[in-house]
């Protein structure tokens, strides 16, 4: 089986085809040049520039494998969350396309995607575990009973974690996207030189919260803290609140596998972190734990037997829990 997976969510135009579990092709067009001179995601333009990529990137893509359309098996593409106007280019394609070969079209949901990317590394996974999806416009924290079955533990309370490192990272004059920057920058600081308190201290939930981190460093670039100090002492508060919350999780229910992914998930001392908190950690390629197409394909791969109504008919959402599907 032949399946397209598309994923136009935020900025990044994405188009994977798997077969029988496997990816074949993931290609992403990023559009991090098109929004680095405003420090973050422009809407509008996003969405045009998908306009502009989509059609290309899927001929690419089939090109890529040595396929027509017509060898198409099934057709699946990203219903949200996301942006609304970007998510509209890609899923109103992927609807269009499976209509004109007469096809099957599976919505997947982003952050469903981003689970299931975990099986082109580790396809030998299986639940229970927790699932960390920490990315620019995602923190969330699931329990994973079975395949299809997902239980929010906690999500950002504001910003998400991604959305966090973005935002400091223009307030310290440095580039977007502001994680692989900040962690840049952080090598060369003191963390101990900057008073910059943990969020959320004292809870005994699975919440994150990352807005007052912002407001703490522009505080501290008022008081003359140096850019490299406060840039450790971020990363070292936002990392550690990750690694506290998912490890009581962790204690909570008993699971100590947890997938973590997500652009959030490829920062060093976060990996280092976990892994010394005991945990057995699943990450997906590299290429695939940011948001992309061939993991949407392979959610489809692995949830096209679900029983919807009338698929094509389920609009776009820009907010849309994964238990909603």
């Amino acid at each position: 089986m032949w399946i397209l997976g598309i994923d136009t969510s935020c900025d990044d135009t994405g188009v994977g085809l798997v077969r029988d579990g496997a990816v074949v092709v993931n290609r992403v067009a990023s559009q991090t040049l098109l929004h680095q001179r405003y420090g973050g995601v422009v809407p509008e333009l996003a969405s045009r520039e998908h306009i502009q990529l989509i059609d290309g990137l899927v001929q690419q893509a089939l090109d890529e494998a040595g396929l027509k359309a017509a060898d198409l098996d099934l057709i699946a593409a990203t219903r949200g969350p996301g942006l609304i106007g970007a998510l509209l280019v890609g899923y109103t394609y992927g609807k269009g396309l499976a209509f004109a070969l007469g096809r099957p079209f599976v919505p997947v949901h982003h952050l469903e995607g981003h689970i299931y990317a975990a099986l082109a590394e580790h396809p030998e996974v299986e639940p229970p575990f927790l699932a960390l999806i920490a990315s620019g416009g995602h923190t969330h924290l699931f329990e994973v009973p079975a395949w299809g079955t997902y239980r929010l533990l906690g999500a950002t309370l504001d910003d998400a974690a991604g959305e966090a490192f973005d935002k400091a990272a223009r307030l310290l004059g440095l580039g977007y996207p502001g994680g692989p920057e900040i962690e840049r920058l952080a090598g060369q600081g003191d963390p101990g030189k900057v008073p910059l308190a943990a969020p959320l201290q004292g809870q005994e939930g699975f919440a994150f919260s990352f807005s007052g981190l912002k407001t703490a460093v522009a505080r501290a670039l008022e008081k003359g803290y140096a850019p490299a100090d406060i840039a450790a002492r971020f990363q070292q508060v936002a990392v550690g609140h990750i690694v506290q919350v998912v490890t009581r999780a962790a204690r909570h229910t008993g699971l100590s596998t947890v997938l973590v992914t997500g652009g959030v998930a490829q920062n060093t001392p976060l990996k280092a972190q976990l892994q010394a908190a005991g945990l057995r950690l699943m990450f997906p390629p590299r290429g695939l734990a940011t948001d992309n197409g061939a993991m949407i394909a392979l959610a489809a791969w692995r949830t096209h037997t679900r029983n919807l109504h009338n698929p094509m008919a389920l609009p776009a959402a820009a907010y849309l829990p994964l238990d909603a599907g």
